[in-house]
């Protein structure tokens, strides 16, 4: 064997070597490497955590396939890139793209399986060079698990947003989206909740889909303040045994030993989501001959307890400029009856502008009839969450609300220094007992005077959880109104207010992930509609054309010689 071969086996050799060397290093470290700006394939430990959970096979159907309108078409893709995603760390997850509109036969049968699994689809207008057409799109996914089943909506509403606005907004939430469906199907139930009655609360019913949502995470069940006058301490020690506390617009008067018992579940570590009007206004009320309601301060005896926490709920109403639609009887009453819509005040439409996780990203927020909070100092941190827009102001009660209000002009001047009043407010720290150094309204052994590290939010409005009952009496979907047709996400924030007083794995921190999502402009393309194919293909070929073009005559010069 000469040297020259030598030399090559040796090389190969080597080579076959590090081959060998790398792939062993390959199998055993497994490394994904996301080379985009915003890290939009990275998965957050959540994420990662809850993949890692999945110990059987993991069925996820996602209903957006076939010929997708563009902006769906980009929503299809990053389901499918962050499904990849997923699939990469547990091979136990197998998802698939269907499109339901696929056999026409058998469509209708599909459409009406998914209308009764609750997977409502979506009529988009498609505007192609000036030609418009109606698309149907389910943007859906439906992920199965040891029996169990459990709905993912890939679209997220945001109302009053284009079509292309509400996918960039979807992408936003996909992680979150899929990451809190896989969370409900493979982790079991642990977490629960008092919903707490005796006071004249609200109905379930009334907040029937906000308990239906809830139930699919966390265990709920309703807890009576009654019992508290014959055994508070029996009540006390029951009441512990949950992890949060919702309180849904009380009416009557909370006595000194419920007052108690609340306190102490508090001052345990009991997480609470108080939902409170200090007014007593109903939009029901209006619709008599007179148009007209009285609004008056409602007393719950809760003000000294809310006092010593660090905050305030006042007995005002906020009158905000950025209020939502309402339809009213205008001109001649009878069969030439007509409807007219204006903007009602009292029903401040609310947007976000805090980047806590649990508001960030939310569309609009309707309130009926709110109140304003102020925030005391005594070193419990506080996050506002929503406020009123900067045109809205406060009016005392007692007062008169009447319909004819809608027709009222106004000014900035009216509003000046009077608005961004505050509406929900977040509440984290050691909280101090309203009865430290007070004689108790009952004996009690384990009374704490002060707790360890714990969270409340406050929502100065108890119709923020209420949805509204269809002809049939059955309850709308929680955001929902029926006046206006338009879906607020009334729903959202209260699910991300429940998921961040109890989220003990950081489900709710995804929703701060921030994505950069370029689209084409179409007003741009329809204008330069002849010139961009040129660009984006013509271009590239004839560039590519002149690089051979200038290799070649180099090659042929260089070795004609």
């Amino acid at each position: 064997m000469t040297t020259s071969k030598k030399k090559n086996l040796k090389s190969v050799l080597i080579i076959l070597a590090v081959v060998l060397v790398v792939n062993a290093i390959g199998s055993s470290v497994f490394h994904r490497f996301d080379l985009t700006k915003d890290k939009r394939y990275t998965l957050s430990p959540t994420s990662l955590k809850i993949i890692d959970q999945v110990q059987n096979p993991l069925v996820i159907k996602v209903y957006m396939q076939g010929d997708l309108p563009p902006e769906f078409r980009r929503l299809q893709q990053e389901t499918k890139q962050l499904l990849e995603e997923f699939q990469a760390y547990n091979s136990n997850l197998v998802f698939e793209f269907v499109d339901p509109l696929e056999n026409k036969d058998a469509s209708m049968d599909n459409i009406k399986e998914l209308y009764r699994k609750g997977l409502t689809p979506v009529n988009i207008t498609v505007d192609d060079k000036g030609k418009q057409s109606q698309a149907m799109v389910f943007p859906w996914a439906i992920a199965v698990y040891d029996n169990k089943e459990v709905n993912i909506p890939l679209l997220k509403n945001i109302m009053g947003a284009s079509t292309t606005q509400k996918v960039i907004g979807s992408v936003q939430h996909l992680e979150y989206s899929i990451a809190e469906g896989l969370n409900k199907i493979t982790k079991a139930k642990q977490k629960k909740i008092a919903v707490i009655k005796g006071n004249g609360e609200l109905q379930d019913i009334l907040m029937a889909k906000f308990l239906l949502q809830v139930r699919e995470s966390y265990f709920i069940a309703p807890f009576t303040l009654d019992s508290v006058a014959k055994n508070p301490l029996k009540s006390l020690e029951s009441l512990k045994e949950y992890d949060l506390a919702l309180i849904a617009k009380p009416t009557e008067t909370f006595t000194d030993q419920e007052k108690q018992v609340l306190d102490q579940y508090i001052m345990h570590g009991g997480k609470t989501l108080w939902l409170v009007d200090q007014v007593v206004a109903e939009m029901d009320s209006l619709y008599n001959p007179a148009g007209a309601t009285l609004a008056y301060p409602r007393d719950l005896n809760l003000n000294d307890m809310f006092f010593k926490y660090g905050f305030r709920i006042n007995p005002d109403l906020i009158k905000d400029e950025q209020g939502s639609p309402i339809k009213l009887a205008t001109g001649e009453q009878g069969s030439a009856t007509q409807f007219q819509e204006f903007n009602w005040k009292f029903a401040p439409q609310v947007y976000p502008t805090s980047t806590h996780p649990i508001v960030k990203n939310l569309g609009g927020i309707k309130f009926d009839f709110a109140n304003p909070i102020d925030t005391l100092k005594n070193g419990i941190k506080k996050t506002v969450l929503l406020q009123s827009s900067q045109y809205s102001k406060k009016i005392g009660t007692p007062s008169e609300v009447n319909l004819e209000s809608v027709t009222e002009e106004t000014s900035p001047a009216d509003y000046a220094a009077k608005g961004k009043l505050p509406l929900s407010v977040l509440l984290e720290g050691s909280f101090e007992s309203m009865y430290k150094n007070r004689v108790l309204p009952f004996e009690q052994k384990t009374f704490l005077d002060q707790g360890n590290a714990n969270k409340m939010i406050v929502i100065a409005d108890g119709d923020l959880i209420k949805n509204q009952l269809d002809k049939n009496f059955q309850p709308v979907e929680l955001g929902y109104d029926q006046r206006s047709g338009n879906l607020y996400d009334n729903k959202d924030f209260l699910i991300n207010c429940v998921n961040y007083l109890l989220d003990d794995n950081g489900l709710i921190n995804i929703r701060s992930k921030d994505l950069d999502l370029p689209l084409l402009d179409k007003e741009k393309v329809y204008e330069n509609y002849s010139s961009t194919p040129i660009l984006t293909i013509g271009l590239p070929i004839i560039i590519l054309g002149i690089f051979g073009f200038v290799f070649t005559f180099i090659r042929k010069r260089k070795y004609s010689k």
